[in-house]
């Protein structure tokens, strides 16, 4: 009696997806129940909707409204497991991911590691002008903006209050607009009558611009639009200004000092070391060079997309660093997989531009649609819907309206909470560093934050 095997199907190729922004997590979903192996590696274990990141940091939302937990988007994906690790290293000729304790093998790898923060070669500014890219950064500036009124509620020197409502937001890009005057909304409207000694609508918010005018990528006229809307809240705005100093006490714009306890960077970013991991070529800031199908050169098992790679738009130029851009390449790639697998062709990467979007506090924004240009509450009505539509998640989005709801019926922000304080964060904010260290001890974290209230 004879026996007929039957051919041994080939095993799933196993794709490696780095980072759950945007862009690694749209890949992700469409590359789902597919007949690929995937898996998702992440340092954090949600995801996070950044574009309102600077609401979180401003008392507007909470971080759950705008982050869901990866392991919950994906778990309908049988095919996808995901990986909770910081990566190290790629080793590319052995084709494996080097994530903490693990080596990850792949056969095809994504690279969507996103950018952090640009002090372009002071990166001592850090510690004295923080960014806005994760939670964590969210949830501390909060923290030092609240604390910033409660000190100065108490402080009877009159330079030191001044400085302490004092608040200079580097970068007039997007998140430097939103973030100047969602500073300038809460002090003048949802903090006004919390306190007894001081006045926080006397808070002065500086934006510092080093181009010739805010949001340089929109038309000339939504950026007077933006420009406009900033002074009618009280922003002072610092055009064609740059940083030349940044400490605890403030920063300085050539000669002129602002003296601070507050200020937060906005004014760039560099892309994550992808570069150096892969050994690949990269642009000034660190994005890695693609070419059309959004592949490495020379190494065609290795897709890099979002804010760490570099593409040329249709017209020449490099796509900007946006969410739109990121989820668009993401989608792009895992058809191209899927394609390539079943032996199809496939075109070259294009980019949809469905237009800009900036707002700058309540009933107010721009926002340029191809040739349709609007701003104040039309665009403000087109941005919210945008950014809701976006967010993942019934829960996240019903909560955002309700928050956004309350907020405008009310003028409150519901989320005003100080928490965390720990270490050399209660140094930033003007503890010692001995009694910093003695706080952070399990069970007195909050005895500094305690007295610097009812000091």
């Amino acid at each position: 009696m004879m026996f007929h095997s039957r051919p041994l199907s080939p095993p799933p190729k196993r794709v490696v997806i780095i980072g759950a922004g945007f862009a690694g997590l749209a890949a992700a979903k469409v590359l789902g129940n597919s007949t690929f192996d995937v898996t998702v590696i992440d340092r954090h274990n949600y995801h996070l909707f950044q574009p309102l990141l600077y609401q979180v940091a401003t008392a507007g939302l909470s971080p759950a409204d705008i982050a869901s937990p990866i392991r919950s988007i994906l778990r309908d994906y049988k095919n996808i497991r995901v990986v909770l690790a910081n990566v190290s290293s790629i080793r590319t000729k052995d084709r494996l991911v080097i994530a903490e304790d693990q080596e990850i093998p792949y056969d095809i790898l994504v690279v969507a590691t996103g950018a952090q923060h640009a002090y372009f070669g002071h990166a001592d500014w850090a510690a004295h002008a923080p960014g806005l890219k994760r939670v964590d950064d969210a949830t501390y500036l909060r923290r030092r903006i609240l604390v910033a009124f409660e000190k100065a509620e108490t402080e009877s020197n009159d330079n030191k209050r001044k400085a302490l409502l004092t608040f200079v937001v580097v970068g007039g890009g997007p998140t430097g607009v939103e973030m100047a005057g969602a500073i300038a909304e809460l002090a003048r409207k949802a903090l006004a009558a919390d306190f007894r000694h001081i006045d926080p609508r006397s808070a002065r918010v500086v934006l510092v611009q080093a181009a010739q005018r805010l949001l340089p990528t929109f038309p000339v006229d939504l950026s007077q639009r933006a420009l406009g809307a900033l002074e009618r809240l009280g922003v002072e705005v610092e055009l064609s200004q740059t940083v030349t100093a940044c400490d605890s006490t403030g920063v300085k714009l050539g000669s002129k000092v602002i003296e601070a306890a507050t200020v937060i960077w906005a004014a760039g970013v560099v892309a994550s070391p992808a570069g150096g991991w892969l050994g690949v070529e990269t642009d000034s800031v660190g994005r890695v060079k693609v070419d059309q199908n959004l592949c490495v050169p020379a190494h065609p098992d290795i897709f890099v997309i979002g804010d760490t790679s570099v593409c040329a738009s249709a017209n020449g130029k490099p796509l900007p660093g946006v969410a739109p851009v990121a989820k668009q390449q993401g989608i792009y790639i895992a058809r191209l997989l899927k394609a390539r697998e079943a032996g199809r062709s496939s075109q070259e990467f294009r980019y949809r531009d469905f237009g800009m979007m900036a707002t700058i506090g309540r009933k107010s924004a721009v926002a340029q649609i191809g040739w349709i240009h609007l701003h104040g509450m039309p665009a403000w009505l087109l941005w919210s819907a945008a950014h809701i539509f976006y967010l993942i998640g019934f829960r996240n989005r019903l909560a955002v309206v309700l928050n956004w709801m309350w907020n405008y019926v009310t003028f409150q922000r519901g989320t005003r909470l100080i928490t965390g304080l720990s270490g050399s964060r209660m140094e930033d904010m003007g503890m010692p560093a001995k009694a910093a260290s003695d706080a952070a001890a399990p069970g007195r974290q909050f005895d500094w934050a305690a007295k610097v209230m009812h000091q």
